[in-house]
């Protein structure tokens, strides 16, 4: 069974200030988006699923439908911030979506098989498509996971701070400990963050972080559901609350319901997090393609 390709792309890029997904980066206008699908396919993905938002579906369609109809299947789900479990509601003047958790639980209905999950304004790297592809290809257990994991130095940007959550594992690689770290940015010769009590602290840069780029089983589906409840029961009236995937897999492994092996990729990431991002992505992209490992147009 083929794996599939669930993209989250349902934001709007508020630092970005635009629809990041949109934006072209290739050499032929393509987007990241594309060159994550374009990874996808050959590592043997049969399915992508996109979640998006009603506002920009009919946008997003005409972008992208033509360029992919016919070599990979395509589904659609839509994240909005009204789409809560049974017996909740949506509190008055609630804007901000729900986070990556709610993203991810859209798709429960249209994904049966083991999948990959992504943000699609991440450029991930052609080995990491192929690594996941690779893991969940394998007769592995419904509470056996994966996640991909980066070096934090190479994950910066130099026009602003992140947010990037820090991973701990055992000797096995299994992920042991996330912890979600804000305002992490370079100044100078050294990485900063935010600690939890709004200290100052400095990191190595030689941390492993989690970029959003998940290997699981539909079985997760049903622990993202029972925890987003718990969320909105705790939080639901708290206008900027979020539930990120993060929080639900760190959740998973504190009780015993699933192992989250870190998988190791070579290839490079880099993403749009600020306009000013975007020279270096395309120049990456660019060189990327000198070097042959993808074709000057994609489709």
């Amino acid at each position: 069974m083929k794996p599939t390709l669930l993209i989250l792309a349902a934001g709007m890029g508020s630092r970005f200030g635009g629809l990041k997904q949109v934006e072209p980066v290739g050499p032929n206008g393509e987007t990241i988006l594309e060159y994550s699908v374009f990874d996808a396919i050959r590592a043997g993905f049969g399915k992508v699923v996109f979640v998006i938002r009603e506002s920009f579906a009919e946008e997003f369609k005409d972008r992208f439908e033509s360029k992919l109809a016919g070599k990979i299947e395509i589904e659609y789900v839509y994240q909005e911030v009204n789409k809560l479990p049974e017996g909740f509601d949506l509190p008055e003047g609630r804007e901000k979506p729900w986070g990556t958790g709610h993203a991810v639980l859209m798709a429960k209905d249209v994904i049966s098989e083991p999948f990959a999950a992504i943000n699609a304004d991440d450029f991930y790297g052609a080995e990491a498509y192929q690594v996941v592809a690779k893991y969940l290809s394998q007769s592995v257990s419904g509470d056996n996971y994966a996640m991909v994991g980066y070096q934090l130095d190479n994950t910066l940007s130099e026009f602003g701070s992140v947010s990037r959550g820090i991973c701990v594992t055992d000797e096995n690689k299994q992920l042991t400990k996330i912890t979600e770290t804000h305002k992490i940015r370079q100044e100078e010769k050294h990485i900063l963050c935010e600690s939890e009590n709004q200290q100052t602290v400095e990191l190595t840069g030689k941390e492993t972080v989690s970029m959003n780029f998940w290997g699981f089983q539909p079985s997760v589906f049903g622990n993202i559901e029972s925890q987003f409840v718990d969320f909105l029961t705790a939080n639901i009236n708290q206008p900027k609350s979020e539930f990120y995937i993060p929080f639900v897999v760190f959740e998973m492994i504190n009780q015993g319901q699933a192992n989250v092996e870190v998988l190791k990729a070579e290839s490079p990431w880099f993403g749009v997090t600020y306009k000013e991002d975007k020279p270096f992505v395309v120049e990456q992209i660019q060189k990327l393609t000198d070097q042959g490992i993808y074709p000057e147009k994609l489709w």
